[in-house]
């Protein structure tokens, strides 16, 4: 392929998707189907023009190591730990938590009950990664709502992420584990190894980054993070938790950091880095999803959408989710629950895991055209009830805004006057 037309191909791409952006803000219509739909159309125009087959699999697989890693920095760098948001916290904490474990547990016994030869180990590997909020289309998608619901969905998306990635790869790691004291015993290990290093590391880093002078710092240390974490991969350790640490201590380091370490790290020094770091990660996290999005429709194979399991499977994942989230929205929130229940959006962490399956973990009869009708549903789904919620705010507002008056009858001899205030 000519290098000029590649590059006029992405640039196009990245284009596209900032416009997708600003209608989706616009719109309440998530940027991801429009991207989604842009890499199936481009698959289509490949094979109309009979262009040589290209194996993207792998680009997807660096893509999404990558895109996992920017994805936890950018949430660990939203998360504000402070007194005054505990209540939103632990009750956002304690949904996505529920929800999480409830709804894999319930979609693996649907697998199970489609799938009956699947054990129930691959039924919880397939069903964790559509069990997953996706914090990068809900956090642009509910700018509009109230301060106290558009917070509590960033925290409870976050979390949603953050806790689904970490049992994702605790369960893989340790499927060869027998018994389920073993099986205890050994994440228990991996955990506390784990959050020991992650936490002697992140300090290090916060050191070494407020006191290196340049302009290149933050592509340096995310060079360092992602061999961090490649290396802990290799070790079969829990990697992802130290991303998720680094990032919490860069945001919250006057409430995480220890006393003793007060006269080492700086608060103004790592305030500055911090701003860096949150523009940089966004910017950076942007190119990945808008990238890996595209790939993902163009990898996806449409021959699969003609099953009946893939669509058996995946209105009844629906149905299971959204009872779920119901019932605990309804349990432990007790206010206003619309639009929240639905917006449940699948998105760039479902696909990003379901591609990390290893090989001898996989099973014949779950379709990834699962996975595209679930992310697909699931969008409309938060699409239509942030419109319908837009639409009740207008309303509400429109009824608050109309004139009052009063009319006033005063007389004079045979003459009446009426006087209209406003």
């Amino acid at each position: 392929m000519n290098a000029y037309l590649f590059l006029i191909g992405l640039s196009l791409v990245v284009i596209l998707s900032f416009f997708c952006n600003i209608l989706a803000r616009k719109t309440n219509i998530p940027s991801v189907l429009i991207l989604i739909l842009v890499g199936v159309g481009i698959q289509q125009l490949l094979n109309y023009f009979e262009v040589a087959e290209v194996n993207l699999f792998s680009a997807l697989e660096v893509l999404g190591i990558v895109g996992l890693i920017m994805i936890v920095l950018e949430a660990a760098l939203d998360l504000e730990l402070s007194k005054n948001k505990w209540p939103i916290i632990w009750k956002s904490f304690t949904i996505a938590f529920l929800s999480l474990g409830l709804t894999f547990i319930a979609l693996s016994l649907v697998i199970r009950l489609i799938i009956p030869e699947m054990d129930i180990i691959s039924s919880f590997i397939y069903a964790i990664p559509v069990s997953i909020l996706s914090s990068a289309i809900i956090i642009p998608s509910v700018s509009n709502m109230t301060e106290y619901k558009k917070e509590f969905l960033i925290y409870e998306s976050t979390f949603s992420d953050i806790l689904g990635i970490m049992v994702f790869y605790l369960i893989i790691e340790n499927a060869d584990v027998e018994g389920m004291k073993q099986l205890s015993f050994a994440i228990g290990g991996n955990i506390f190894l784990t959050i020991a290093i992650s936490v002697i590391l992140s300090y290090v880093l916060l050191y070494v980054i407020q006191n290196i002078k340049g302009s290149a710092k933050f592509f340096l240390f995310l060079s360092v993070l992602v061999l961090l974490y490649s290396v802990g991969k290799m070790f079969h350790l829990s990697s992802l938790i130290i991303i998720l640490l680094f990032g919490l201590l860069l945001r919250n380091h006057k409430v995480l950091l220890f006393p003793f370490l007060e006269k080492w790290l700086h608060d103004d020094k790592i305030d500055a880095v911090f701003d860096q770091f949150k523009m940089i990660t966004i910017e950076s996290s942007f190119l990945v999803r808008t990238f890996f999005f595209v790939v993902f429709g163009m990898t996806l194979p449409l021959a699969d959408l003609i099953s009946w399991k893939v669509w058996i499977i995946s209105v009844l994942f629906l149905l299971v989710g959204y009872l779920l989230r119901y019932g605990l929205y309804y349990t432990i929130e007790r206010k206003s629950i619309f639009p929240q229940t639905f917006i449940a959006p699948r998105g760039l962490i479902s696909i990003l895991l379901f591609f990390a399956i290893p090989e001898e973990l996989k099973r014949q009869g779950f379709e990834s055209g699962v996975l595209f009708v679930v992310i697909i549903a699931t969008s409309i789904i938060m699409a239509w009830s942030l419109i319908s919620n837009s639409k009740r705010k207008r309303n509400d507002s429109d009824s608050d805004n109309e004139p009052e008056f009063e009319v006033t009858r005063k007389s004079r001899g045979d003459e009446v006057d009426y006087t209209i205030d406003y």
